[in-house]
C-alpha cells in the first residue's frame, strides 16, 4: 500500500473516532448521574463528587425551572433554536444532549437562571442523565 493509501486509512480511523453515538432525551434507559441543586456549590464540584458520571460519554443536561404558565411558550421560542427541549409542568424540564464539563454546565446554569428571572420564574438546579455503565466483558 502506498503512502496515499495509508494516509486515507488513517483519516478514516480518525473520522470513525469522531462519530458520536446518538442519545435521546426521552431514552427510558437513562439514569441520573449528577445533581446540582445547591446554588452555593460549583458545577465542577457537583461533577467531581459523582462516581457515576462519565466525562467522555454524552449526557442529557436537564434544568429544573418554575416558569409561569403564560410564559412557557416564550421560553420554548427562546430555547428551541439552541436544541433545548422544554417539557412544561409545575416544575418545567429543559433538556439537551451534550457532553458535560464544568464550564458548559456553569454557563447553562447561568443562562437558565437569567431566563427564569426574565420570565418571572425561578431556576431550581440541574441534573444530568446518562445510560448506565456497562462493564467490560
Amino acid at each position: 500500500m502506498g503512502s496515499l493509501g495509508r494516509l486515507r486509512d488513517m483519516l478514516r480511523q480518525l473520522l470513525r473516532r469522531d462519530e458520536v453515538p446518538t442519545l435521546s432525551i426521552d431514552d427510558p434507559a437513562l439514569v441520573v448521574v449528577v445533581e446540582a441543586f445547591d446554588i452555593a456549590e460549583a458545577d465542577s464540584a457537583a461533577l467531581a463528587r459523582s462516581p457515576q458520571w462519565r466525562a467522555d460519554d454524552l449526557a442529557v443536561l436537564r434544568h429544573h425551572l418554575r416558569i409561569p404558565a403564560d410564559q412557557v411558550e416564550r421560553a420554548r421560542e427562546l430555547l428551541t433554536p439552541d436544541g433545548w427541549v422544554l417539557v412544561a409542568g409545575d416544575i418545567s424540564h429543559i433538556s439537551r444532549v451534550q457532553k458535560l464539563d464544568a464550564l458548559h454546565c456553569a454557563q447553562e446554569r447561568s443562562r437558565m437562571a437569567s431566563l427564569a428571572q426574565r420570565l418571572g420564574g425561578d431556576a431550581l438546579g440541574w441534573d444530568a442523565l446518562q445510560k448506565p455503565h456497562e462493564p467490560a466483558r
